[in-house]
């Protein structure tokens, strides 16, 4: 009887044993499994990167006084999707340009949809009412109207949803900068095309 108690002892072990390697093994195979079918998106997928290029960037009526500027300025954002799969939605998009750290001005652009393998322009318009400004960003401004150019940072803030096939992501926050962009008081001077850095 003893003995038929010690047997059952060491079975009991071995079962746990064999339970534990039983499911290690389902968990490892499911595992694998989801990183192969990611992998398998992955490469039919493809994704690459949204490319964004400030095309085109001026400014009018531009009138600093007592620290106060009024300016509009206008811009055009060139967004390249290079994916043969993936759609974008941009949902909400707000653009700022900054001088010295400090905000000129801000405005938001009508959402719109990008399709794949597709070239979009962005045309955001910015105008600074009789905006408040620190006496040396002021000073730093002034100087550089006397060369006929003023040297801003121009910022893109969107809440994106990305589409393959049916499937759409949740949203998303895209955040493109586009720094050290020269805009000609002059209208007949050359801009420079600026690319811009993007991260999702």
């Amino acid at each position: 009887m003893a003995g038929n108690t010690s047997v059952a002892a060491q079975q009991q072990p071995r079962r746990q044993f064999s339970l534990v390697r039983c499911v290690a093994t389902c968990l490892l195979a499911l595992i694998v499994l989801v990183g192969l079918a990611v992998l398998i998106a992955w490469l039919v997928i493809c994704p690459k990167k949204l490319v964004y290029t400030l095309e085109n960037g001026s400014v009018q009526n531009f009138n600093l006084t007592n620290n106060h500027l009024n300016a509009t300025f206008d811009f055009v954002l060139r967004a390249f999707n290079r994916n043969r799969r993936i759609s974008v939605y941009y949902d909400y998009i707000e653009s700022t340009v900054t001088y010295e750290d400090q905000t000129l001005a801000f405005n938001t652009v009508d959402p719109f949809f990008q399709p794949h393998r597709n070239v979009s322009r962005i045309k955001p318009k910015l105008v600074a009412l009789n905006l408040a400004m620190s006496p040396s960003t002021s000073k730093d401004l002034m100087i550089e109207k006397t060369s006929k150019e003023i040297q801003v940072d121009v910022h893109f803030k969107a809440r994106i949803r990305l589409k393959v096939g049916t499937w759409k992501s949740n949203h998303r926050t895209l955040r493109i900068v586009c720094y050290s962009v020269t805009v000609h008081l002059s209208w007949y001077k050359h801009f420079d095309r600026v690319p811009c850095e993007a991260e999702l």
